[in-house]
Parts: structure tokens; sequence; C-alpha cells
């Protein structure tokens, strides 16, 4: 039996340059070293440091199965190490995500987010890493439902036999922290009557019925964790594709729609999603508008495969950058109109979210000030 292979995608913001921009090329380097050692230690097959926007992405392959301690513990040391640094340079929001002092045997729950698959590598294993910057734990929502359930994008549930079958969602939740899981297309219609409510429920998990596990998304909420607000959730996503799973054109074709989703400036505004490059993601209107990257790998032996040369050392590599082409142009102009409507509308709805998501609010000590006040109007 083949042996299977991990593929773990772990990200935080612990730190940036002139606000919530990028990461300083020290703190990537220090994390690169980190995974480095890892690989030495023989915890590792494979590493790939990147960012999108403010966040710090470290893509790791192994062999020890979803949510290994050794595997957190060194992706957390990793980021530890990272807001050293920012702290040193005294960056902006150095160590943000990181909402304990110490490792308590996995990053779930301490403020970064986790997006991790095991599975036997098929003859060829196509994968997509997508990114996220400025906006909440169920922007992939929309994006999965059109992936996974809608044949007008992915026209293989149709055509394709092995795709026909099916997929199972599992969906969170994120308030109560609760998951169900539901088939589709058995039950489209039910799973949409949840994940529609962006504010609550978020899928975590999609799985084909023979080829196993196909995307996988962190759905932590940071401000549930630390019962504030610490910085926007910034979810990641893994997809299998090809070989009766989504072809990569079809998981990328729903980000021609620049959605609206929350986050953005103080986790509190829409905005439309803005497909682009790693080195486009620096938000540079108003703190976005939110962003969302798609890389483009082989994983090859548990190795991770893009554009560099095949005998290239392990955490060098050229992953296609799926945003970066001039044909994305059309969208990004798109959500450049759609996001500067959202923010005309100020501090008024729909720009912002509604009261209860608002990351930030006075309206409480509003309230208590003006109670005297307050008449019955009776």
């Amino acid at each position: 039996m083949p042996e299977k292979i991990t593929v773990s995608l772990i990200k935080a913001d612990v730190g940036s340059v002139a606000g919530h921009s990028k990461p300083h090329p020290r703190m990537m380097e220090v994390a690169r070293n980190a995974l480095s050692k890892g690989m030495q230690d023989g915890l590792l097959v494979d590493y790939y440091v990147t960012r999108c926007g403010d966040d710090m992405e470290l893509l790791m392959t192994h062999r020890k199965g979803e949510n290994d301690k050794e595997i957190h513990e060194l992706a957390w040391n990793a980021f530890m190490s990272a807001a050293s640094e920012a702290k040193k340079m005294k960056l902006y929001a150095a160590g943000q995500d990181l909402l304990t002092d110490a490792f308590s045997g996995n990053v779930r729950g301490q403020g970064p987010g986790a997006a991790e698959m095991e599975f036997e590598e098929r003859p060829t294993e196509p994968m997509l890493v997508l990114m996220a910057d400025k906006c909440g734990p169920s922007a992939y929502s929309l994006p999965i439902s059109k992936i996974f359930m809608d044949p007008f994008t992915t026209t293989g549930l149709v055509i394709d036999p092995r795709a026909h079958l099916g997929y199972d969602l599992e969906v969170v939740d994120v308030v109560d922290h609760k998951t169900v899981v539901m088939s589709s297309p058995a039950e489209m219609y039910d799973i949409l009557a949840l994940i529609g409510d962006t504010t609550r429920y978020a899928v975590k998990r999609v799985v084909h019925r023979e080829v196993g596990v196909a995307a996988v998304v962190s759905t932590e909420k940071l401000n549930m964790l630390a019962d504030k607000y610490v910085g926007k959730d910034d979810p990641v996503m893994l997809v299998r594709c090809q070989s009766g799973l989504p072809a990569v054109g079809e998981v990328l074709q729903p980000f021609a729609f620049p959605q609206l989703v929350a986050g953005w400036m103080r986790g509190s505004h829409y905005g439309a999603w803005y497909p682009c490059s790693v080195d486009g993601s620096d938000p540079s209107y108003h703190d976005g508008p939110p962003r969302v990257c798609a890389l483009g790998i082989q994983i090859s032996n548990g190795r991770i495969q893009g554009l560099e040369p095949p005998d290239s050392g392990p955490g060098v590599h050229e992953p296609l950058d799926y945003f970066s082409g001039s044909e994305w142009d059309y969208v990004r102009n798109k959500a450049m109109e759609i996001s500067i409507y959202m923010r005309g509308h100020g501090p008024f709805m729909p720009g912002i979210v509604s009261p209860d998501e608002l990351e930030y609010t006075t309206r409480p000590d509003v309230l208590k000030k003006l109670e005297p006040r307050m008449k019955s109007m009776d």
C-alpha cells in the first residue's frame, strides 16, 4: 500500500511593516530557517514559506498525519521566531495572531489557522494553495459551492463518471463549535441553506466518495478564540485537482466573480474579493480590499514541485502564481469598483457588517450613556 502524505498549510499574522501590509524579509527568513531545521530533524519531507498580504503561510509536507503535535509545534516556533524579529524592529501588530505565550499541543485555538489533508498520492497529484487576506472564515463557502456542487462551473459533475459520484461536505458552526457532514447533490439545498449564512457557517472539508479528501479550509474565528478583536481570520484552503476531482480551471473559475466578503478594515466592512499575485497582495486601498491568491503545485513523492528544476533543494520552489495573469485585470478592476462603492457607505450598513459581527463597536457605551435620556414613545 502506498505511504500516505500529509500536506499542512498553517498561517498567521505575526507582524508587518507600516500597518497591515507585508512581513519583513527577515521574518520570512527566520521562518524558513525554522522549517529547514525541522526537515534536518526528519519532521518534514518538504516545505515552502510564502505570504498573502500581512499573513505568513507555512506549507509543509510530512508523513505524520493531521494535527501532529511535532508539526504544529514546528510551525508555532517558526511564527514565534518571526514575531520576535518583528518586535525587535518594532513592526506593527508583532505577534498579533499568537494568542498565548506557550505552545499547548496544537496551533488550533492558539491563533494560527490550519488546513491539513492526508492522502495516498495518485499517479499525478496537482494541488491548489489558496490564501486570503482581510476576510473571515466563511469566505470560501461561495466558491466551494460552485466548485463542488454547480455543474455550470464544474462540468465534470455531469460528464466525468468519477466526479458524478458527488461529495460529502463538513459544515462547521463557527459560533457554537458544532460540525455536521452533509451529502451533495442529495442535500444540496440543505447545505446552501446553512452556508449561505456566512456569519455563522463555513465549509471545513470536502470529501469525494471514491478519491477521498478533495479540499480543506481553515475555519478558526480569531475573535471567538480571544474574546476580543485581534485581527481578521484570513482563511487558507488546499484543493486537490483533476482525475475525478475538479479541474484546475474549474477551481479558479468562481474567483472571476468578485464576491463580497466580510473583514477588510478593522474586520468590520464588506469588500469585493480581489484575486492577485503574491507580490500584488499588499493592501493598498483602505487596508484592502480583501485579497485572494492561488498557487499551483504538484505533490511528487511527498515533495513540492513547482516550476523549479526537479533537483532543486528543499524549500526552494516556484509555484504557478495563477492570479498574476493579465486576464484577471478585468476582475480586479471590477472588484475595485465594487469596493469603492461599498466604502462610500462609511459607517452605514451594508458597507459595514451587522452589529453582532462588528469587531470594533462603541454602541454599548453609547447606549449606556444615552439610557437616562431614552423615553418611551407610548
